[in-house]
């Protein structure tokens, strides 16, 4: 935010978890929401998640190399229309890499890094409106334990990291704005997450978004 008493620093969060503020500059936002956009379109695109207890979850989502559906991988869109998945692109699972470098890079930092040979595979791009949230979950569905990239676009949003143990305390509650990253792996691979709060009408002006867009990388480990 322009203004501020003092600039955002990079900081560990919790064990693991890693908080790089306006990782991503306006022009990189721009290219990164045009990408989103081509993504969210049919087939395979944007989409409602339904829950297994008939439930919708309020943020959508759009989903690339792997279709993610409550709780496994899939590669047709099996609880949308059914086409096959859109491809992960590079340049995405390269920026994956990126980013875990750099969170590795801030000082005494534990999020982990890639295997070698492993490589980004996966991304859930889900859209929050005003009045979105996500409940406290894990990303547990993968085989491979490399840290969870996360992309903010749009408004601000209260992200909850929490513990491995329970969805209850102790958890930390970290304002994601437009650009910001947060890579969680090591020992806060498993911890329980999830966004309380949107706060519309936050984001840049510029950006031509309305509502937030968090784009989330992960390794797979699945196979074929």
């Amino acid at each position: 935010m322009d203004g501020e008493l003092f600039p955002r620093e990079p900081v560990e969060i919790a064990p693991g978890a890693v908080h790089l503020p306006d990782w991503l500059g306006p022009r990189s936002q721009r290219e990164l929401l045009a990408a989103c956009r081509e993504w969210a379109r049919p087939p395979a695109g944007l989409r409602t998640v339904r829950t297994p207890g008939g439930g919708t979850m309020t943020a959508r989502q759009v989903c690339l190399g792997l279709h993610w559906y409550p709780y496994g991988y899939a590669r047709t869109a099996v609880d949308g229309d059914g086409a096959p998945v859109k491809p992960m692109p590079g340049w995405l699972a390269d920026l994956g890499r990126r980013a875990v470098a750099d969170a590795a890079a801030v000082p005494g930092a534990a999020a982990g890094t890639l295997e070698p040979g492993e490589a980004y595979d996966i991304a859930l791009v889900n859209f929050y409106g005003g009045d979105s949230r996500m409940g406290m979950h894990r990303d547990a569905e993968e085989r491979s334990g490399a840290p969870v990239v996360s992309l903010s676009l749009g408004d601000t949003c209260l992200f909850r990291f929490g513990n491995t143990a329970s969805r209850a305390r102790p958890y930390r509650d970290v304002e994601l704005r437009s650009g910001d990253l947060f890579v969680f792996g090591g020992p806060g691979r498993l911890a329980f997450h999830g966004v309380p709060k949107v706060l519309p009408g936050t984001g840049p002006p510029g950006l031509g978004l309305t509502g937030r867009l968090n784009i989330t990388l992960r390794v797979g480990g699945l196979g074929p």
